[in-house]
């Protein structure tokens, strides 16, 4: 057995009906060349082959007695497949629009903490043959990076492991005394490293307010904790929508090359363009720059396939400027800053002091929370900018064409944005709740015009490149 770290427990304490707090993880699978029959059954033949390298899903919530402490993982669990893999059937035509919707239905349920906290739905009835595997796997398993490594253990790539293992023996269900025990020893421990850890806290923050003072105030930069209210901020509903799009990543390294800033500010550039056009759209006005939260792996280890190991920037996103270059600018400069600021304050002290989050309250206040907030004090909307696979997968010998992954969204924010980068390709998903947009595709095609309108200001022939191995576009309806 092991416990729960501080920032996987957090995840499991801040799920409430209505911010669930599992995370989606989508591979669009292409059988046009499939030799044979490719549905359900092959991928329900090939997956027990693969479950014994995928330790997490094998996981098993224990629960503390009075709550004494974080959850523990019980490890080696038997899975029931027959439950954990589900078929789905996507709605004629079946292209991009139809499986967003269905992934969006299969988001806006919860897992059932009494068993291993994933699922795997096979969704069949889409256009051309193509087939989706849609993931849906609980965040205190698994961060972005630990997802992106286990997903190539899933799937059949190019250098992954092939060879079945020995199954482990059964775990034994530990007893009260047993999981007292070990609280209690987990818990001298924490008080052993407490003093360090404050000491470390207040050092922190003393030099990040002194370099702070140093860089002096930016008027067009959105102070940390002062996010604007926008039509993104309200009570978050339990149903969810889902939005997919795809560009070309050679476009976008180019793109980040001749302007000579990072791909993660072409991403957030792109972010900001695109959010500047929906405020516009609904709010009437985009007069202030807002907050955005961006996760940050601190291990990125390509062996690491369970735990959040994670902390944050607060980023400010310049969607009162109208100049796309400035745009890009006023995003490189902010990114460049929360760096900074989080190099001074520690990346990994974030999730250090999450240890000590009161497993007996911190359900009952995220509860609260979930209720009432109408504004996150952190940020408007969350953005991930997570590399996926470099070479192609494929699942029993059919070809991975799209591959697509979004967290969760968070009391008073009903926005989240994630790309992940595969082979020459880079995957946007948009996940909201029903009360924000009209119609969600809304985000991703305001994606992809700021990226068109950021390559033209820099004097880049032609719009993006299409990206031939994707589904169509499924453009925003009216």
């Amino acid at each position: 057995m092991k416990r729960l770290n501080g920032m996987d427990a957090m995840l499991l304490y801040s799920e409430t009906p209505n911010l669930h707090t599992h995370t989606l993880k989508v591979a669009i699978v292409n059988a046009a060349d499939f030799p044979g029959e490719f549905g359900f059954d092959t991928f329900r033949r090939v997956f027990p082959r693969r479950l014994e390298l995928l330790e997490p899903l094998r996981y098993q919530l224990v629960e503390i007695p009075w709550r004494l402490h974080h959850p523990m993982w019980l490890e080696n669990c038997d899975v029931d497949l027959d439950y954990h893999l589900r078929r789905v059937r996507v709605p004629g035509p079946g292209g991009r629009r139809e499986l967003d919707t269905v992934i969006g239905e299969i988001a806006s349920t919860p897992l059932d903490r009494s068993r291993p906290l994933w699922e795997f739905h096979f969704a069949e009835g889409m256009a051309e043959n193509r087939f989706a595997i849609i993931g849906k796997v609980h965040h205190a398993l698994a961060d972005g990076m630990a997802s992106a490594n286990l997903l190539s253990r899933m799937i059949d790539s190019p250098g992954s492991e092939q060879a079945e293992r020995r199954p482990p023996p059964r775990p034994v269900a530990p007893s009260k005394s047993e999981l007292l025990r070990a609280a209690g020893r987990d818990h001298v421990q924490h008080i052993a490293a407490l003093p360090g850890l404050l000491q470390d806290t207040v050092r922190g923050l003393s030099q990040v307010r002194r370099r702070s003072k140093e860089r002096g105030q930016h008027p067009d930069l959105a102070k940390n904790f002062n996010p604007p209210p926008t039509f993104l901020n309200h009570v978050i509903s339990p149903t969810r929508t889902f939005a997919t799009a795809a560009l070309s990543l050679d476009d976008v390294k180019k793109t980040a090359k001749h302007i000579d800033v990072t791909f993660n500010d072409i991403v957030l550039a792109m972010a900001a363009g695109a959010l500047r056009e929906l405020l516009l759209r609904y709010d009437g006005r985009a007069d202030r720059p807002i907050l955005t939260s961006v996760p940050v792996s601190t291990d990125r280890s390509p062996d690491r396939i369970t735990g959040n190991e994670i902390s944050g920037l607060s980023v400010s996103l310049p969607v009162h400027i109208d100049d796309p270059l400035e745009r890009v600018r006023l995003t490189s400069l902010s990114t460049a800053r929360a760096k900074e600021d989080l190099d001074l304050m520690g990346p990994k002290l974030q999730g250090q002091l999450m240890e000590y989050l009161p497993p007996a309250l911190a359900p009952a206040l995220f509860r609260r929370q979930s209720r009432r907030a109408v504004q996150n004090r952190a940020m408007n909307i969350a953005v991930s900018n997570v590399p996926g696979p470099r070479k192609r997968a494929n699942v029993a010998g059919a070809p991975v064409c799209e591959f697509y992954s979004v967290g969760i969204l968070s009391a008073g924010s009903a926005l989240n944005i994630t790309v992940w980068s595969y082979v020459d390709q880079l995957d946007v998903s948009v996940l909201s709740d029903d009360r924000t947009f009209n119609d969600v595709h809304e985000v991703t095609d305001a994606l992809i015009h700021a990226f068109g309108e950021i390559r033209s200001a820099a004097g880049l022939p032609g719009d993006p490149a299409v990206v031939d191995t994707a589904m169509a576009p499924a453009n925003a309806a009216g």
